[in-house]
């Protein structure tokens, strides 16, 4: 049998994994293996009803919490809902960021200006959304300046750190939906992506990962941690520092 997913903890309450980038969350078609969820399944037995407490995107790696059972589901979905968990993320972006660290203060809402019905955008009517970010590194490849990132979100709105960066005019590296042209974004959905768009995206997926989250749970500090996969930290540890 194929790896499902790579296990940060395990106990009779939670699951805690390192999704791999570009699987969804949850199932549209395809086999078992084509769902976090229905992987987690798998993993669980045909008894078990997991559920997610958090959910990323499909192209988004890292630290992905799951309930075991319906109380610890409803426990943490209340930690989650009263942002009682910090988070933190890891991005590489185009261009050399210049603060080394700042804040996104920018609310956001449904892109009506979009072939995408998903996407969405800043807008003064929108919901409150804030991004702290910390640059780590400034450097450069053959493809032109990157900036890699430590992202903190305050908020937890739907594309938010992507929104937010590509507003701050840096978006993230291989975004086919935030980063300036999303005939990319609808090509993949068509399935006709050209090797020179792939090429011009610069890295197989968009480079965002879950590095850890924190909360507590019974009573206790948590902390679950995990390193993005190989095409990620290759592409910025072998760039030439700024």
């Amino acid at each position: 049998m194929d790896k499902l997913f790579d296990i940060l903890h395990e106990d009779e309450e939670l699951l805690v994994i390192n999704k791999p980038a570009d699987l969804v969350c949850h199932p549209t078609k395809g086999d078992e293996f084509s769902s976090l969820i229905s992987r987690v399944r798998l993993h669980l037995g045909p008894d078990a009803t997991p559920r997610l407490v958090n959910r990323l995107d499909r192209e988004t790696s890292g630290v992905t919490v799951v309930a075991k059972t319906t109380e610890a589901a409803r426990q943490l979905g209340r930690i989650w809902e009263t942002r009682a968990v910090q988070k933190e993320y890891l991005a590489i972006v185009h261009g050399h960021v210049r603060e080394e660290l700042g804040l996104v203060d920018a609310p956001l809402g449904k892109d009506e200006q979009s072939r995408v019905v998903i996407k969405d955008c800043v807008r003064a009517d929108g919901s409150p959304a804030q991004t702290e970010f910390i640059v780590e590194r400034r450097f450069k490849h053959a493809e032109g300046a990157f900036s890699f990132l430590r992202v903190l979100p305050r908020t937890g709105r739907k594309h938010q750190i992507r929104i937010h960066l590509a507003h701050l005019g840096h978006p993230i590296v291989g975004d086919k939906l935030y980063g300036g042209d999303e005939d990319l974004y609808l090509a993949l959905v068509e399935r006709r992506l050209t090797e020179e768009q792939r090429a011009k995206l610069i890295l197989p997926n968009h480079a965002l990962h879950a590095a850890a989250v924190r909360f507590t749970w019974r009573d206790v500090p948590a902390e679950f941690r995990c390193d993005p996969e190989p095409w990620f930290t290759d592409f910025w540890s072998s760039g030439e520092l700024i």
